[in-house]
């Protein structure tokens, strides 16, 4: 399990943690007309931190007292089963694919107080499966059952997955790396969102180098606001 990974657990008095807090409440007040209830963590480019991003957003909202189901749809790159240390070989493509039920793919971690959804095997189709009616149905049925539905899409500036995902999720955010995001790599991946629709939340500034005394003594930092 990637303890040093799940601040927000491990570390709850870390700023790290309250950082992933702050966003937490941002969300929350993020749309007032309408009930935010399934989130697209994604990014624009690999390694910038999204699902580790979306494993603390999940465990801070778990720990609100709110119920959450984290669901791993980076079929390119699955990480959530490592996170957790929990099997992969059955998860949300299963289900989709094959009709499975949602009870028999999914792991209740208790110690978190929150449902994980891992991917299950890699498909031949990622695209397709995520574009289906079925997903779109499930994701809708999850948003019943649960206050919030996390999920952890590849990131949208390689592939097209988080863009499809994000026609039928209430929202997305953006993680960009601090010194790793370069500005028209983000800019592309906004506008990937929007042509479809998605409604972005907002971005995630992460990895932000430590500098003793000053603000930034955090290694990630949330910033949340329109990404330009």
């Amino acid at each position: 399990m990637s303890r040093y990974k799940i601040v927000t657990h491990y570390d709850p008095k870390s700023p790290i943690a309250e950082a992933y807090r702050s966003l937490r409440t941002n969300i929350q007040f993020s749309n007032f007309d309408k009930k935010l209830q399934s989130i697209v963590v994604t990014s624009a480019g690999p390694g910038e931190g999204k699902s580790t991003t979306a494993v603390n957003l999940a465990v801070s909202m778990a720990q609100d007292n709110k119920a959450v189901l984290l669901i791993d749809c980076d079929f390119r790159k699955p990480q959530m089963h490592k996170y957790f240390a929990i099997s992969n070989r059955v998860g949300i493509t299963n289900i989709i694919a094959e009709g499975i039920d949602k009870d028999l793919a999914a792991s209740t971690i208790s110690e978190f107080k929150l449902d994980v959804l891992s991917s299950g095997p890699i498909p031949p189709n990622p695209s397709e499966l995520l574009g289906s009616n079925r997903m779109k149905e499930f994701i809708h049925s999850m948003e019943n059952i649960y206050d919030m539905v996390i999920i952890d899409a590849p990131p949208v500036g390689v592939v097209t997955d988080a863009s499809i995902i994000s026609t039928y999720a209430g929202g997305v955010i953006l993680v960009c790396g601090s010194g790793q995001a370069h500005i028209d790599a983000v800019q592309y991946s906004k506008e990937l969102i929007e042509k479809v629709g998605g409604n972005i939340l907002g971005v995630v500034l992460n990895k932000i180098p430590m500098n003793e005394g000053s603000y930034y003594k955090y290694n990630y930092q949330s910033y949340y606001g329109d990404a330009k």
